[in-house]
């Protein structure tokens, strides 16, 4: 057996724990496939003091010097993007294109960052000028802005390879405030982590960041990433992943002497609602359009509209027969690895053997590892009674409630548990007729959307991809755009400081031309 997968500790690669693991994806056909070594609590250890370390250093490194860092990561993901598009369409089963355009996504979250840190008024900089005669006391000059936690821990997804793994939002974010971290990849393509973990390296040394930096820890087993979560030196943890996953993270890290925030993103079944008036005016093309959101990816999306729901009638029994008909014409796909698709096969089977489900049908079957979609249906009352059916079944499936009155259905909504998504498809005459519902499902998850499918998660200033739990341990987060990076830093007020100890963002000059808030009034003048 010959290892060739080593654990990236800062700027060295050292041998990892005596177990291992495979990739999907061979050496070469003499070499055989590629050997992980597991990653070690000794190598967890070594990671996260080389991360203390660098972050006494990063921290305090000028904003330029951090622009400079991530955009040399950019240079160095593209010089490589073939290579990189080729082993993920190896280890992921994902097809070029969709690659290609997580790429392209992961380059351009890293420059949202880029023009976040150089426009800089994100650090939040407020400024109370000293008054030395107010009467009976004078004030002193207090100043504050957002300033980086440490060490961040960051677990990568196994459905995005790209834009939520090595380089993903995650890690960016933490680095963009100025926080060194330490990655867990995903065990179902460690080949495509390691290239990116080289060129997140490569990018420190060539812009001369401190050693520590960024550390990338393999493994498939569950050790590594307690230990990571459990280490004193750890400030925050990063997660995408399973509800089981993401709440034994949880519950370690507030179990710590230390507890630190944990940030995990942990599934949904995003409930889309279809109102009477629009599914009269479009029950045919609104069926087509979540056909092909539920199924585009094989379902492997967090946002995958898993239960759609609507009221008994006349428009409803046309959407189901579109529904079905689009179906039955969608073939399925290979699922990211083989315990996914064991896990999205387990779900379908205890499906088909509830009593209270009625299958509507299933898409084109392919071979013994093809995902093949599916749709169920169940009644509002029988949705009602059964919490299970709540819980996300992470595939190309999708349960259909039909409840008996309107009624119904807003004690369904009263009932649906913390979500990513909430979709609502309504005409003009809905919008006035359910603002009940809509009241309802602004209580239920972070993003909320009229007239759209969930899937395609846009990357700007004003996305909210979070929600209450259980999509996420914390709804006021964001794992998706510029507002991410508030996860990784904290406040710090300055009291009566001389200048030059204030951070650049908070001198009387204001140096670096950044909107400020002074005594209550937003400037980017300098204070006299």
């Amino acid at each position: 057996m010959k290892i060739t997968g080593k654990q990236i500790i800062g700027y060295t690669k050292v041998n990892g724990g005596p177990d291992s693991f495979k990739s999907a994806i061979a050496v070469d056909e003499k070499s055989g496939p590629y050997i992980f070594e597991e990653g070690s609590a000794e190598n967890v250890d070594q990671a996260a003091k080389k991360a203390n370390k660098a972050f006494k250093i990063y921290k305090l490194l000028p904003v330029a010097d951090r622009v400079k860092f991530l955009e040399a990561i950019t240079s160095e993901i593209n010089s490589i993007r073939d290579t990189l598009v080729s082993t993920g369409m190896q280890e992921t089963y994902l097809p070029q294109p969709r690659l290609n355009g997580e790429v392209d996504r992961t380059i351009n979250q890293i420059n949202s960052f880029v023009s976040l840190l150089k426009e800089g008024s994100w650090v939040n900089a407020i400024i109370d000028t000293a008054k030395p005669d107010r009467q009976p006391l004078p004030k002193p000059a207090i100043s504050q802005m957002l300033r980086p936690l440490g060490p961040v821990a960051v677990f990568g997804a196994s459905n995005f390879p790209f834009a939520f793994s090595v380089a993903g939002g995650d890690t960016i974010s933490a680095l963009a405030a100025g926080c060194p971290v330490v990655y867990k990849a995903h065990f179902g393509h460690p080949v495509t982590s390691e290239l990116v973990g080289n060129c997140i390296i490569e990018a420190a040394k060539k812009t001369g960041m401190p050693d520590g930096v960024f550390s990338l820890i393999q493994g498939k087993s569950t050790e590594s990433g307690k230990a990571l979560v459990s280490h004193p030196l750890i400030k925050a943890v990063g997660f995408t992943g399973s509800l089981t996953g993401g709440r034994a993270l949880f519950d370690l890290a507030v179990k710590r002497d230390e507890p630190i925030p944990v940030y995990a993103e942990m599934g949904s079944v995003n409930p889309v609602f279809l109102l009477p008036g629009m599914l009269k005016d479009d029950a045919v093309g609104i069926a087509k359009s979540l056909v092909a959101s539920n199924t585009l990816g094989v379902g492997q999306f967090c946002t995958n509209p898993g239960v759609i729901l609507m009221v008994k009638g006349a428009e409803s029994e046309q959407f189901l027969t579109q529904y079905v008909s689009s179906l039955t014409a969608t073939a399925g796909g290979s699922m990211l690895t083989e315990s996914i698709f064991n896990a999205y096969a387990k779900g379908i089977s205890e499906l088909e053997s509830s009593q209270s489900l009625e299958s509507m049908g299933s898409g084109i079957a392919g071979n013994s590892n093809t995902a093949t979609p599916y749709a169920f249906k169940v009644s509002g009352a029988d949705f009602l009674k059964d919490r299970s059916l709540f819980e996300e079944h992470f595939g190309p499936v999708a349960l259909h409630v039909i409840a008996d009155d309107i009624a119904q259905l807003l004690e369904i909504a009263e009932t649906i548990p913390g979500q990513l998504t909430t979709g609502i498809w309504a005409n003009q005459n809905d919008v006035v007729e359910f603002k009940e519902l809509f009241n309802i499902l602004e209580e239920k998850a972070g993003r909320l959307m009229i007239n759209n499918v969930p899937t395609g998660v846009e990357v700007t200033h004003a996305m909210q991809h979070g929600g209450p739990y259980p999509a996420t341990t914390d709804s006021r987060s964001t794992s998706v755009g510029s507002q991410a990076i508030y996860r990784f830093v904290r406040p710090v007020c300055y009291q009566n400081f001389p200048q030059e100890l204030l951070p650049p963002e908070l001198q009387n000059r204001n140096p670096l031309n950044i909107w400020r808030k002074v005594d209550g009034e937003i400037t980017k003048d300098a204070v006299a």
